[in-house]
């Protein structure tokens, strides 16, 4: 049996950045279960963050937020060259994705880095020894891969009738199971016993 985690995420999206450790754990696991990562490119520099939002993340999750990001809470955030590379090394690179990922949130969400340009980026592309082409650090559009990859996620989310993001979906042969992820971000330890249910049926 083929068995599949999609992850629907943005890589800015500070209730996304609370549901990465939910993948985390299910990524140590079960690490059978083929982990999907799917960049939705919600933010585009046209939205923000609220402080209001950030707080209810903290509460439910308990992850952490640094004083940098905070104080620049008012700047609008721009997740397309985030939603490049991580499209580019799902596809070219998969097993370096979820590293990626996660130190892309943590620059951006403890750190304070806007994640916007090559420069945000550079120091953490060298560590894993990746080799993106030119395009996909780049800010101003999706390249024609984010393109497609936003027109699939498009496509589950009217199988699964929302569009709420981040969206965590358990894929067995044909059947897909939308997991209510919001039940377990102060309890990741419930999601193992919840995966474990779902693959035993």
């Amino acid at each position: 049996m083929s068995t599949q985690l999609y992850f629907i995420y943005d890589s800015h999206c500070p209730w996304s950045y609370a549901a990465t450790q939910l993948i985390a754990r299910i990524h140590t696991d079960f690490p059978q279960i083929s982990l999907q990562l799917l960049h939705n490119a919600y933010f585009d520099g046209d939205n923000g963050v609220s402080l209001r939002t950030v707080e209810a993340v903290k509460e439910l999750s308990g992850v952490s937020f640094g004083e940098q990001y905070i104080a620049n809470l008012n700047e609008n955030k721009d997740s397309t060259l985030c939603a490049n590379l991580m499209t580019w090394v799902q596809n070219k690179s998969a097993s370096s994705a979820f590293e990626l990922l996660t130190n892309i949130q943590q620059q951006h969400f403890i750190q304070g880095k806007a994640c916007i340009d090559k420069e945000d980026v550079a120091a953490i592309i060298d560590e894993l020894k990746l080799s993106p082409p030119a395009k996909c650090l780049k800010h101003e559009k999706l390249t024609k891969d984010a393109e497609f990859v936003v027109h699939d996620i498009a496509e589950i989310q009217e199988i699964i009738g929302t569009n709420a993001i981040p969206a965590i979906l358990l894929a067995q042969d044909e059947n897909l199971t939308l997991l209510n992820h919001n039940l377990y971000l102060e309890n990741p330890e419930h999601f193992v016993e919840a995966i474990k249910v779902e693959l035993a049926k």
